[in-house]
């Protein structure tokens, strides 16, 4: 690169003086470079991506391994922990993503769920051998030295209940021990002590691993010490051999390149010792990085991951076994797909987060998202399509972006086929939405209840397949809910007041509606706009407006409009926002109609 770097200066030096060279793009540079010049850089571009690509097929070829953590990981941090029920739900989806290994407590002093939980597996007849828990290293710290006699309260427990496999978690930096005081030498007796008695009190050949807690902050000051005591781990006697090390990016401003480094360096002295124990990582959020850090680290040496199969945790989440796994099946990983039930893993995410939170996943969140599997764009379906994978149909997301033909698609698929569902009424469909946004009005068209609105007033007539889908969708606020019930109470005065027709039949005559609700917009009853705007409204032509039939417009300017304060306003926009200008582009379509016509 630096003999390209000297002929693309040369080349520059004899374009002319630097007067000559402003306001001209890089693009104008290089069309003056010589051909060798360009060959030269494509040569060397091409080299460093092919090394890049490399990296992909490590993780093209890696048998991961999860070690599940989404029991733990989503609870930490929520407004509402978990109970003992949203704990079981948790661990019996997790079993059905095919996670063997799953993490199911860490213990204090305080009785937790966990503890009661821990009881309930073992009692159930859950194999412990696939069941692991947290445990420190220490039952105490004073001044920055750790008691090396007392038994941690983790193992004490986990030796009372049963469990076997000990996730130990210890801090390397400075913020935790003096290790003037402490030595890495102490440490390390101290780490192999605790190794000794678990293979002698927990049970035959039990699973450990160490968890570098402050590996960011270790390795950036004192990584002499992080390696001395992953030598030391790596080389324990085969009686009392590790399963695996595991470290955390615990506040998400490392890059991936900094993770990966970590990794490939650990794993470098794992294998001087010819250790081929696990090394797994766990990433949390903060500045974005982490789903691009997770590979970055199993790319460079890693070969597992301990994480939630959702998002959820601390900090703002973690990078999810969900997100991970299908990246190395996106990539063309078998060995994912053999091991692990990965089509259940959207579901997974969707449930263990709703468990967590009371809410469904954010709808931009990747894989598992509302909006994850929407077809964007009117082209064909890319090599790896999610929605084919997880056996889904991908919804047709509507936007300015979208072609006639992807609107019309939308239509059928909430409402069914329908004759008047044409393309050049998806045509005339988008044109309002342009004309909407030119005017400053700004409106969603992907929700059934805004499709439809949107397609009556691009001059289509609200179906009846289209009111009962409005009709069943109850997704509303509990204010919205009381709005409604208002609106409701009002619509059953001026129905009990009608003579010679059934009431409480969810029917108004016009002339009801009009004085309940109509009144404030139409100066009056007979007049011509009046009467057409009841047309509007009545959808199935039986001369009467159905409550079933008002709601499309209620609903769809609670949509639209949520922040509306009372009833009053709400009627309000629905006539203003909804059916007015419904009506107006209903009169247009109908005088263009009539010109059409004398032109025959």
């Amino acid at each position: 690169m630096c003999n390209v770097n000297k002929q693309l200066l040369t080349t520059i030096k004899t374009y002319g003086d630097k007067r000559e060279l402003q306001g001209k793009s890089l693009s104008v540079l290089i069309l003056i470079m010589d051909p060798e010049t360009c060959q030269a850089l494509a040569d060397s571009y091409m080299n460093e991506v092919q090394d890049k690509l490399k990296k992909y097929d490590v993780l093209r070829d890696l048998d991961i391994f999860v070690l599940d953590n989404s029991i733990r990981e989503s609870t930490v941090g929520q407004l509402k922990g978990h109970t003992l029920e949203d704990k079981w739900a948790i661990y019996n989806t997790s079993k059905k993503c095919g996670f063997k290994n799953i993490i199911v407590a860490s213990f204090n002093h305080m009785t937790r769920v966990d503890d009661v939980f821990m009881k309930e597996l073992i009692a159930e007849g859950e194999d412990p051998e696939t069941l692991w828990a947290f445990s420190e290293i220490t039952e105490s710290i004073t001044k920055k030295v750790p008691d090396t006699e007392k038994l941690p309260v983790g193992l004490r427990k986990m030796q009372s209940a049963g469990l076997r496999n000990v996730i130990f978690e210890f801090d390397l930096g400075d913020s935790t021990y003096d290790f003037d005081k402490f030595t890495v030498d102490q440490l390390c007796a101290l780490l192999e002590k605790l190794v000794r008695w678990c293979f002698e009190n927990l049970g035959d050949r039990p699973k450990i691993v160490f968890n570098i807690r402050d590996l960011p902050d270790a390795m950036s000051g004192d990584a002499d010490r992080v390696f001395r005591v992953v030598s030391f781990l790596s080389n324990l006697p085969e009686e009392i051999k590790l399963f695996g090390l595991i470290f955390e990016e615990p506040r998400g401003k490392s890059l991936p390149e900094e993770c990966g480094t970590w990794a490939k360096y650990i794993r470098k002295v794992m294998d001087d010792a010819e250790w081929k124990g696990h090394l797994l990582v766990h990433v949390h959020e903060k500045f974005g990085y982490l789903d691009a850090t997770a590979l970055e680290v199993l790319m460079n040496g890693a070969d597992g991951i301990w994480a939630s199969v959702c998002k959820e945790g601390a900090a703002m989440g973690n990078a999810s076994s969900c997100v991970t796994l299908m990246n190395l099946v996106r990539l063309g990983n078998k060995k994912v797909l053999k091991r692990y039930n990965c089509a259940y893993l959207r579901q997974a995410a969707i449930i263990t987060t709703e468990l967590s939170t009371g809410k469904p996943p954010h709808k931009n969140q990747p894989i598992y998202g509302a909006r994850a599997l929407d077809f964007v764009f009117d082209l064909g379906k890319e090599e790896f399509d999610l929605a084919s994978f997880f056996g889904e149909t991908a919804p047709v997301r509507i936007t300015t972006l979208s072609s006639p033909e992807m609107i019309r698609l939308r239509l059928v698929n909430l409402f069914g086929e329908d004759e008047s569902f044409t393309v050049d009424q998806a045509y005339k469909m988008k044109e309002h939405m342009l004309e909407d946004l030119r005017s400053g009005r700004k409106e969603e068209y992907m929700s059934k209840v805004g499709l439809a609105v949107l397609f009556d007033r691009s001059g289509g007539k609200i179906t009846a397949a289209m009111r009962d889908a409005i009709e069943s969708d109850t997704l509303l606020t509990p204010h919205a809910q009381n709005l409604l019930t208002e609106i409701r109470e009002r619509w059953d005065e001026w129905d009990f007041r009608e003579e010679g027709v059934d009431r409480g039949d969810n029917m108004l005559l016009f002339d009801s509606f009009y004085n309940a609700f109509m009144a404030p917009y139409f100066s009056c009853y007979r007049c011509n706009d009046t009467k057409k705007a009841l047309q509007c409204l009545d959808m199935d032509c039986d001369g009467q407006v159905d409550w079933s039939e008002f709601l499309v417009y209620l609903k769809w300017a609670l949509h639209q409009y949520p922040d509306v304060r009372d009833s009053y306003e709400l009627v309000d926009v629905a006539f203003r926002k909804g059916l007015i200008p419904a009506l107006r582009d209903e009169f247009l379509r109908q005088q263009e109609e009539k010109q059409d016509c004398r032109l025959i």
